[in-house]
């Protein structure tokens, strides 16, 4: 019986210790996410979620964010949204630059960059709790300095925290686009934002 006993309190530390490990907030340079594999990025608070999806009837394989604890699942930014994979071999992770790099068929073909113009010693990846995706050097992890962030390039979806305009000093036009349709995320006819007026 003590044995028994001891298997299912092994078992069940076991499944609690493997969930933990795949899902985490944050992804380093030594860390990697694979379509078809278990590891996700989750929220602290567990409402977004980071992953690879296909959107409605799509074969076609993007890395998004979406609400975790809905039950269908409704996607809230797309990194790759111009440049689907068209099967399984994607791979996001950080590389020595510091950027988040998308890439498939072993790592030939890159799909997706966050594009930095200056490299991060050490670059680590975090889902916040808003749904921002942010990348940021470790040696700054609790100072809230930002190398690159989701929010300054959203897809459809307006989050409370997120800007949307020019930002003069980056000269970024953070702009809403609608998905071209239900099964492709590219940027559709639709667009939301300000626009730059200068007066004479």
């Amino acid at each position: 019986m003590d044995t028994l006993s001891s298997m299912l309190i092994f078992a069940n530390l076991l499944l609690l210790f493997s969930t933990f490990c795949n899902t985490a907030d944050t992804l380093t340079l030594s860390q990697s996410l694979s379509d078809g594999g278990t590891r996700t990025l989750v929220s602290k608070d567990g409402s977004f979620e980071l992953g690879f999806f296909s959107p409605g009837s799509s074969r076609n394989r993007y890395v998004g964010i979406w609400y975790k604890n809905i039950p269908i699942r409704t996607v809230v930014w797309v990194a790759n949204r111009k440049n689907p994979i068209n099967d399984s071999s994607g791979f996001l992770m950080i590389d020595n630059t510091g950027n988040f790099v998308l890439v498939s068929n072993n790592n030939s073909t890159v799909v997706w960059s966050s594009n930095l113009t200056k490299a991060a010693q050490s670059g680590m990846g975090e889902l916040l709790d808003s749904g921002n995706l942010c990348l940021r050097d470790e040696k700054d992890a609790d100072s809230g300095i930002y190398l690159w962030q989701s929010f300054d390039y959203p897809s459809d979806t307006l989050l409370p925290g997120m800007k949307l305009g020019w930002d003069l000093r980056t000269g970024l036009d953070r702009r809403l686009s609608a998905w071209k349709s239900p099964d492709d995320p590219s940027p559709g006819d639709f667009t939301w934002g300000t626009q730059l007026q200068i007066n004479p």
